[in-house]
C-alpha cells in the first residue's frame, strides 16, 4: 500500500558567485523566490557575505512534490539564463530539522 502522507522538505542552498555575476544572479533571485510561496515554499533564511560572493538560503517545501513543482514551473525556468549568465556554483543541501535539547 502506497502512503500519502507528505513529509516537508527543508533545504540550505550555498551559492558562490563571482563579482562580475553578481547583479545577473540577484536579478534571477528577484524572479524566482516570490514564486516560492504558490509551491508551499518558504525563504525562511537568506545570508549574505560583506562583499556578495556568498549566498546562503535556508528553504522550505511541504512536500517532495512541492518542490518538484517549484524546480519545474516555466516561470522559474524562463530565467535560468540570469543564473547561468551569473557562473554561480551552487550547492543544494537537503537538510533534517534536529530536535532542540
Amino acid at each position: 500500500m502506497m502512503s500519502h502522507e507528505t513529509k516537508p522538505l527543508t533545504f540550505v542552498l550555498i551559492a558562490r558567485i563571482s563579482q562580475e555575476g553578481i547583479a545577473d544572479f540577484r536579478s534571477y533571485e528577484d524572479a524566482v523566490l516570490p514564486l516560492l510561496p504558490e509551491f508551499n515554499g518558504s525563504l525562511e533564511r537568506r545570508l549574505r557575505n560583506p562583499d556578495g560572493t556568498v549566498e546562503m538560503h535556508i528553504v522550505s517545501f511541504a512536500s517532495d512534490a512541492d518542490f518538484q513543482n517549484y524546480r519545474n514551473d516555466p516561470r522559474r525556468t524562463t530565467h535560468a539564463s540570469l543564473l547561468e549568465k551569473s557562473s554561480a556554483r551552487l550547492e543544494l543541501l537537503p537538510m533534517a530539522d534536529l530536535a532542540v535539547r
